[in-house]
């Protein structure tokens, strides 16, 4: 009843899928060319108003998520389920189908065809040459029919399901990409050294979203080339829920944090002109870090300490050392130049101080949560997985037809491949030569279809 009726031959023609790919690969390019994302004076500028109206009505400048898009979308996974529905229980059949029911007739017509006598009678035959075909990987089945014994094996007959594999991926692929887009964001923010943010800001003007704990930005690090470019930078950040500290980690570019599913990544940075000064007591070895202005004096009241930054050598925007001022009130006062990031020793007659100075900075970080990413994994796996089958995999199947002939046997080797035939030809040539190898009499003929 399906298959007569047109809409359901429509929905499940390959023809209508190759189409929505085309048109999905085309707008595809479309939306790589035209910038995505970009203010509505910028289309106006670059293509026109006029064009720019067209834009805005056909969703180009957001065009992935678009409404014609999805529907593209959902046009191909309609396809696919119906394409998949329409055809999979014929292959399925296939998998299980009985071929010891294989009448002998269609035998003789199949194109890897060898026939033999053999000088041993047919038990003895039938015993020797399955013991061969299981030294093979080859484990037959059997069944006695009108006196004669059919041996039957196979291999790879999963690999008909390879397309329908990949069929499932790309669903699987939609459902993570729709449970990401719903319960997924992306967001930024910007921690400077030191301080503690429990909420970012979402993308496209979305306002801001709570992360249901704090994230503290510890310290930031940037090596430089010699001409003051950035070489590499990175961040030292520490989880902390309900003011107790969860977890830290030291981040890069390409080495996020990743906590309760939201994913914290390296992406930007922004100096200030403020430093950071820590200073460690000899007395109890205990350290904190004050936030000092340029040129401004700051003061440790408890320790009777008083110091700030003079001076600071720069290339670029970035610091590289700073002339340090520190005082405890009791002697004279020690300027000394620090590298940025360098500690110190300043030696005064109440114990000896650790003094570290570099400038300020903001780390920037890209935040998102995508609960659907699992899901996007697996169909890639299911459809890496799926194309291995569907085009390096073929169903092989052969059969042993063994009839007895007074003292002596009749033996028809037959086989076939729904897929690379030529290999399986090279394969059944082998085990022809295997199972005639021990027979007394190898005369034999090669049948052709």
């Amino acid at each position: 009843m399906q298959k007569n009726n047109s809409i359901w031959q429509f929905f499940s023609s390959v023809k209508l899928a190759l189409v929505i790919l085309i048109l999905i690969a085309v707008t595809s390019i479309i939306g790589t060319v035209i910038p995505q994302k970009e203010p509505a004076s910028f289309y106006v500028s670059n293509y026109g108003p006029e064009m720019a109206q067209i834009f805005t009505v056909l969703d180009i400048p957001d065009m992935y998520n678009s409404w014609w898009f999805l529907a593209l979308l959902f046009l191909l996974s309609f396809n696919l389920v119906i394409c998949s529905i329409d055809r999979f229980p014929g292959v399925w059949k296939q998998i299980k189908s009985d071929e010891l029911t294989v009448p002998e007739s269609r035998l003789q017509k199949m194109a890897n065809r060898f026939d033999w006598k053999s000088s041993e009678d047919a038990s003895k035959t039938l015993s020797r040459l399955s013991s061969k075909l299981k030294e093979k990987g080859w484990n037959a089945q059997t069944r006695e029919i009108d006196g004669a014994t059919l041996l039957f094996s196979q291999k790879g007959h999963w690999s008909r399901t390879g397309v329908y594999m990949v069929h499932a991926s790309i669903l699987i692929i939609f459902i993570g990409a729709i449970i990401g887009s719903l319960g997924g964001f992306k967001g930024s923010v910007m921690i400077p050294e030191t301080m503690e943010r429990n909420k970012i800001f979402l993308f496209d003007g979305k306002g801001t979203r709570e992360l249901g704990f704090t994230v503290r930005c510890n310290n930031f690090f940037m090596e430089l080339y010699p001409n003051g470019m950035p070489k590499e930078y990175t961040s030292s950040l520490t989880v902390l829920e309900n003011g107790k500290e969860i977890l830290t980690k030291k981040i890069e570019v390409n080495s996020p944090l990743t906590y309760k599913g939201i994913t914290f990544y390296q992406s930007s940075y922004e100096p200030y002109q403020d430093f950071l000064i820590t200073v460690t007591k000899p007395t109890d070895a205990s350290t904190k870090t004050f936030i000092t202005p340029f040129q401004n004096q700051v003061a440790w009241e408890e320790e009777n300490l008083k110091f700030g930054v003079l001076n600071a050598k720069a290339i670029g925007q970035s610091i590289v050392s700073s002339k340090l001022w520190f005082t405890d009130n009791q002697e004279k006062a020690t300027t000394l130049w620090i590298d940025n990031g360098k500690t110190v020793t300043i030696k005064r007659e109440s114990g000896d101080y650790q003094v570290s100075a570099k400038q300020m900075y903001a780390t920037g970080l890209q935040v998102a949560k995508d609960p659907g990413v699992w899901w996007v994994y697996i169909g890639c796996g299911l459809m890496l997985l799926g194309l291995y089958v569907a085009f390096f995999m073929s169903h092989r199947r052969i059969w042993l037809l063994v009839k007895p002939s007074g003292n002596r046997s009749e033996v028809l080797f037959t086989g076939s491949a729904n897929k690379n035939r030529t290999g399986f030809e090279s394969s059944f040539d082998e085990l022809k030569e295997l199972l005639q190898a021990d027979s007394s009499d190898t005369s034999g003929s090669l049948g052709s279809a």
